[in-house]
């Protein structure tokens, strides 16, 4: 082979190597970006699934295309028995045809997106067919010339279950305070009446003999029965001034009793029982400890009223005729009290309502001290309070003020 020849294989040879070096290079770029697409795949279905709120991607027919983890978790249905079926199967059925309405519509809308709440109260259906509340943002998109739905949703059963129960709290609350103001005005009223027929009885009596010893003495009576009716006006007026002394002890002790704060809460208890037994009738049977509980003052005092609605209560309700009280402090620093009555009872209704009774106050009282109580009962079987109230708890200031 001449130089000729060389020369002209030669360059032919190396335009076919370089060809071949940018096809492989060509190659190893398409493979890389193959790769580099597959992991961007894996990092964005990595995304999805680790989102905390369920994702619910459908096409134009309203067919499931994307269902992540967490999707999974809140319809309680895999992804695979998802993908490909309609979203119906997650609507309650009284809501499905107005759904595909409103998809449809906001398709036309060209909006993007609306944000979670701006869409009202939702619906969503559980694989196990148990419908619950949701909160939902939906946006909208094009792939490939078709559109593509995104459903963000959130369960918000345990958010409604809580504005529930604040509710309910608000309400019994409002309805405490209401309870409390008619427990006054009832209070003022009592004591404006027995100010009224009881004092007002006798200073009336008072000043009638003083009066009449004011008319003897100017009279300057001498004589023996002149003495007498002096003496008999200072003997009245002696009488008057003891029952004056007796119903401002009784008013002032139905107000606060004393004894509750010289000698303890076991004592009250103890005064109280006799009273309501020397007024109602109804024996009062009770089972203290020689030494009262170590409770702050403000904790007796809430166990001390808890103890006097329940007397109300029987004395009201109840028809019994013997009741039954329990003071102790249990191991683990806890003092239960135990009213039970063996009068009519309560029907399951009247214990459901949380408000009957006064129970919502004593209930109130004894929360304030991380205490509890439980009422049962049943009819014709009487009924039972029960109060539990940790010792040394802390709690708010005396409600009783």
């Amino acid at each position: 082979m001449d130089i000729h020849e060389q020369n002209r294989y030669g360059p032919a040879e190396s335009v076919g190597g370089s060809e071949g070096l940018e096809e492989n290079h060509a190659r190893s770029r398409l493979a890389a970006i193959e790769q580099a697409l597959r992991e961007s795949q894996v990092r964005f279905a990595g995304i999805i699934d680790s989102a905390m709120d369920a994702i619910i991607s459908v096409d134009e027919s309203q067919r499931v295309v994307l269902f992540n983890a967490a999707a999974e978790r809140v319809f309680g249905c895999p992804a695979a028995e998802a993908l490909g079926r309609p979203l119906d199967r997650f609507i309650p059925a009284r809501y499905r045809t107005a759904h595909r309405g409103h998809v449809r519509a906001f398709a036309r809308t060209g909006v993007t997106s609306r944000t979670m709440g701006k869409l009202g109260e939702l619906s969503g259906l559980r694989a196990d067919g148990r419908e619950f509340p949701i909160e939902a943002s939906i946006s909208q998109t094009e792939v490939g010339g078709a559109k593509l739905f995104t459903v963000i949703l959130r369960d918000i059963t345990q958010r409604k279950a809580a504005e529930a129960e604040l509710n309910r709290s608000q309400e019994e609350l409002r309805a405490l305070a209401a309870r409390l103001q008619q427990a006054r005005e009832d209070e003022a009223l009592r004591i404006a009446r027995e100010l009224h027929d009881q004092l007002g009885r006798c200073l009336t009596t008072l000043k009638l003999d003083v009066g009449s010893i004011e008319r003897g003495l100017r009279a300057g009576l001498a004589d023996e029965s002149g003495r007498a009716g002096l003496l008999e006006a200072a003997q009245r007026m002696g009488q008057a001034l003891d029952e004056t002394v007796q119903t401002v002890r009784r008013i002032s002790a139905e107000l606060r009793p004393g004894v509750l704060d010289d000698l303890g809460l076991s004592a009250a208890i103890e005064w109280q029982a006799k009273e309501f037994q020397k007024r109602s009738g109804v024996a009062c049977v009770a089972r203290l400890p020689e030494e009262d509980p170590p409770l702050s003052r403000e904790q007796a005092t809430a166990l001390f009223r808890i103890f006097q609605e329940s007397l109300t209560n029987v004395a009201r309700h109840a028809q019994a005729s013997t009741v039954w009280v329990h003071l102790a402090e249990e191991a683990g620093g806890r003092v239960t009290l135990e009213i039970e009555d063996d009068g009519v009872g309560l029907s399951p209704a009247t214990l459901a309502e949380r408000r009957t009774l006064g129970l919502l106050g004593m209930r109130e009282r004894a929360a304030a001290f991380g205490g509890e109580v439980e009422v049962t009962g049943s009819p014709g079987r009487g009924v039972a309070v029960l109060v539990r109230m940790p010792v040394g708890a802390p709690g708010e200031e005396d409600l009783d003020r």
